[in-house]
């Protein structure tokens, strides 16, 4: 991200995070050893802008839940989710490349754009990684091509033509000339954006329809943008999903909203607008991950039942429970997602942060086993 590789790790109160920069050799050169810190760095910075950690959680959540009984009954349990403030042009060619995708090829190909076009950053444990890359990158002819061989499908052309588009036909920065000014960069001072309307503020409209215009793009993926990529929090992004929280929870799906049509389609929005104000995207998104009750429930239960194997190992006297440890702390991480917390750099010799801790680990399971109890 932005020139660096940032690796994270979290424990009760701080967000860790290390980062590693290229040093000045060219990346055909580039080589492990040669990675340094800058004598300016603001990852830290970087860090707080990008997963959004100035808005106070707990104030949205209990405004929302006064606002909305349904979000009152499910959001308590699903505390700490965040609206990333992603990079405008790495968000719109993500979720191209979502459509009627799963996170597994999604990461996937995210990970072959950056690996076949974007620039060497440097390395961590001899895997090389490389920095997104920019639209005139994916500009040249043969780009629409080499993405099909690495897997993309019909998404290659809405890649390339959506790149070309960007790169050649309006001006740079176009893009982020579309964000919500409360909501800017990093670094550049925010302003007011206007006046809240029932389809939204008129920046927002204004952004979602320039979206519209760009190869691969329908409503519910410029939403995604606005929301993600552009700061609009009033975007509020409708799938099949969503329209079946709508239907279930909020009355639709009868007389003239009996489908998901482009008129129900902004009905939904504008309910949920009503509901929860200019950051009614947040709030969806927190009724979105809430209503995975499948995955949540497969989640609590396999911590559950590695919690067992390692109080097995504890009274066994062995010593080494680095495995199960390991495989707790991952499905763990899913859950807690973002916290209320603090950012705190780690030095540089400190151990790596992928890896936790035997002892602060396990410190954590007991605490989880006594609160159960």
């Amino acid at each position: 991200m932005h020139g660096r590789i940032i690796t994270l790790r979290q424990d009760s109160t701080h967000v860790h995070y290390q980062a590693r920069f290229p040093s000045s050799s060219t990346p055909q050169t580039l080589k492990k050893e040669e990675l340094h810190r800058p004598s300016t760095d603001d990852t830290e910075a970087l860090l707080h802008h990008y997963l959004n950690l100035g808005p106070n959680l707990t104030t949205l959540y209990a405004t929302w839940s006064a606002a909305d009984p349904n979000f009152r009954k499910k959001a308590p349990k699903f505390a700490g989710v965040r609206i990333l403030r992603q990079d405008a042009w790495e968000a719109l060619v993500g979720f191209i490349c979502s459509s009627n995708n799963n996170i597994i090829r999604i990461s996937q190909m995210v990970h072959n754009l950056c690996k076949h076009y974007g620039p060497l950053i440097g390395y961590v444990d001899d895997e090389p990684y490389h920095d997104f890359p920019t639209a005139q990158a994916l500009t040249d002819p043969n780009v629409e091509g080499h993405l099909r061989q690495l897997g993309f499908g019909y998404r290659a052309k809405y890649l390339y033509q959506t790149a070309v588009i960007v790169a050649r036909e309006h001006e740079a920065g176009w893009l982020d000339s579309l964000r919500n000014p409360e909501s800017p960069v990093l670094g550049v001072q925010a302003e007011p954006a206007g006046e809240m309307m029932e389809g939204g503020r008129e920046g927002y409209r204004a952004a979602h329809a320039a979206l519209l215009h760009l190869q691969g793009v329908g409503p519910k993926v410029a939403d995604c943008v606005c929301l993600m990529g552009l700061g609009w929090g009033e975007a509020v992004p409708v799938d099949t999903h969503v329209w079946q929280i709508a239907q279930r929870d909020y009355k639709f799906g009868k007389g003239k909203h009996s489908s998901l049509t482009k008129a129900t389609y902004d009905a939904v929005g504008n309910k949920f607008r009503a509901l929860w104000g200019k950051e009614a995207g947040w709030a969806h998104s927190v009724l979105f991950t809430a209503d995975l009750r499948a995955f949540s429930e497969r989640l609590v239960a396999k911590i559950e039942v590695e919690e067992v194997e390692v109080v097995k190992k504890e009274e066994s006297g062995e010593e080494d429970s680095k495995t199960t440890i390991s495989t707790i702390k991952e499905e763990v991480k899913v859950e807690e997602i973002i916290r209320e917390g603090s950012l705190k750099r780690e030095s540089d010799d400190s151990p790596g942060l992928g890896d936790m801790g035997n002892e602060d680990m396990m410190s954590r399971i007991k605490r989880r086993r006594r609160t159960r109890q």
